[in-house]
């Protein structure tokens, strides 16, 4: 049986890439700046007869790899950027690993791994059944925070892809049916002039109480948006000290809505309110557009063929000691939060989970129609095909994530389970993708039944290149960096 070859490869080898997990845990680098992580993944995945085009689209730390040829085309993403301030040792309680320093709070370091050892056991079972087809692999950066598969996306290397499989590490075993927020991320800079507050304040020009300005006038607007969006923001820059006139301020905002469209009528009503603040403080804006993403679309064919694999594989259980870890976990947690939120995502029978730490359950999809509050550049990619990012249990439930819980798990065994049970679904699915065409069908009729005829603009104008220098000095500036 084609799958069962691809799981004895994958049992043969978690070592090595379990290791490679590891290290990219322990290189925890932030988005457009993942060097490291990115480069392991590329000698691994050429050590594996993959070709692969590095620093693409515009980014050092993106890369496609290929094996094989003709049709059809199987796509497997992997992200693997960190988040800054939640670096911890893998253990079951808050430790830094690195002081203030960042941490794989999201499991990405899991969430490559997985998909590029899918791909690969995936490429030996072909070769050696001498199948037709192409695997492609996604190497994409800053999904965090800037959102690098846009810049794939717009490139064209996801053209000719017949479906995309992904995962990402989680609280449950489930190919969600849920779609996702759509997001611009803006910065707006304003220019002043500096004098002297107390002594000639009539010379100056506040930057800051433009920045002020407009967050008031934003937050006003919350009134009279649709009640499902969000918009959020951090002052960057507000000056030096108060008795300087700030000449220079920066605001980074995200907006978010369920479509595509209403995020651009949000963010056109922000805009007019930015100006208005610059013409009322007599100062100089500047609107700065940093990523933009689509809502996601959703595909049960392909939810159905992964939920089925994931059973075939069986998950693999918790040892006494994970179990142990997971438990001291939860006593940091507030167990009616917990349950809280479980009702809040809409899991089936959640009052069954209230004294369980780490799910082996493995659950149909639940939230189609569901709109998750947060956004991913997975979006964008599933605009191009039908595409199934899924999760297996890896944080513990009614932990958050983007937390330091979230590092620990992903640092250890529990972890480690969690990559190989998705590597195992994932290479299965792909198998069946090749050998069904009629499933690739299927997935491409509810493709277009749920777009509607919609088209898809890139968000990101073609004059608008990934913020390397932002990046970079982001990165520069944080502490704790490894």
């Amino acid at each position: 049986m084609l799958k069962d070859k691809a799981w004895s490869w994958i049992d043969e080898h978690e070592d090595e890439f379990i290791e490679v997990s590891d290290k990219i845990w322990g290189y925890a680098e932030l988005g457009m700046v993942e060097h490291k992580s990115a480069q392991i993944h590329v000698d691994t995945l050429r050590k594996h007869g993959f070709k692969v085009e590095h620093g693409v689209a515009g980014m050092p730390s993106a890369f496609v790899a290929t094996w094989g040829e003709g049709k059809p085309v199987i796509g497997f993403m992997g992200e693997y950027d960190a988040l800054p301030g939640i670096s911890n040792k893998p253990v079951p309680y808050r430790e830094w690993e690195v002081v203030d320093g960042p941490g794989h709070g999201c499991g990405h370091n899991v969430h490559g791994t997985s998909g590029f050892m899918a791909a690969i056991a995936t490429r030996y079972v072909m070769e050696k059944k001498g199948m037709a087809g192409t695997i492609k692999c996604f190497g994409s950066p800053a999904e965090e925070n800037y959102d690098g598969k846009v810049y794939l996306v717009r490139s064209g290397y996801l053209k000719g892809v017949d479906a995309c499989l992904s995962h990402h590490p989680s609280g449950y075993n489930v190919a969600g049916l849920a779609s996702s927020n759509a997001v611009d991320s803006v910065k707006y800079e304003y220019f002043g002039k500096t004098a002297h507050a107390a002594g000639s304040p009539e010379h100056g020009r506040s930057a800051l109480d433009a920045i002020e300005l407009m967050n008031i006038g934003v937050n006003f607007l919350r009134e009279h948006v649709v009640q499902e969006a969000r918009i959020h923001y951090v002052i960057e820059e507000g000056g030096g000290q108060p008795n300087v006139v700030p000449d220079y301020a920066r605001s980074w905002y995200y907006i978010r809505a369920p479509e595509r469209s209403m995020v651009a009528h949000i963010a056109g009503r922000i805009n007019k309110i930015a100006k208005g603040a610059a013409m009322m403080t007599d100062t100089e804006l500047k609107i700065d557009l940093i990523a933009a993403i689509y809502n996601k679309i959703p595909n049960r064919v392909l939810s159905e063929l992964v939920t089925a694999n994931m059973r075939e594989v069986g998950h693999p259980g918790w040892t006494k000691e994970e179990e142990t870890f997971a438990s001291e976990i939860a006593k940091t947690l507030d167990p009616d939060a917990k349950i809280a939120g479980l009702k809040k995502y809409g899991v089936p029978n959640p009052e069954k989970y209230k004294d369980v730490n780490l799910m082996t359950d493995i659950h149909d999809a639940w939230n189609d129609g569901y709109v998750s509050k947060g956004s991913t550049d997975v979006s964008d990619v599933s605009w191009q095909c039908p595409t199934m990012e899924f999760s297996t249990s890896c944080n513990v439930l009614g932990a958050p994530g983007h937390d330091w819980r979230f590092t620990a798990v992903s640092g250890m065994s529990i972890g480690h389970k969690s990559l190989v049970f998705a590597a195992k679904t994932m290479a299965a699915s792909a198998l069946d993708l090749f050998t069904k065409p009629e499933v690739i069908k299927k997935a491409w009729e509810e493709q277009e039944k749920r777009i509607g005829g919609r088209e898809y603009i890139c968000p990101i104008p073609e004059d608008v290149n990934p913020p390397l220098a932002i990046a970079e000095e982001a990165w520069q500036k944080l502490k704790g960096k490894r």
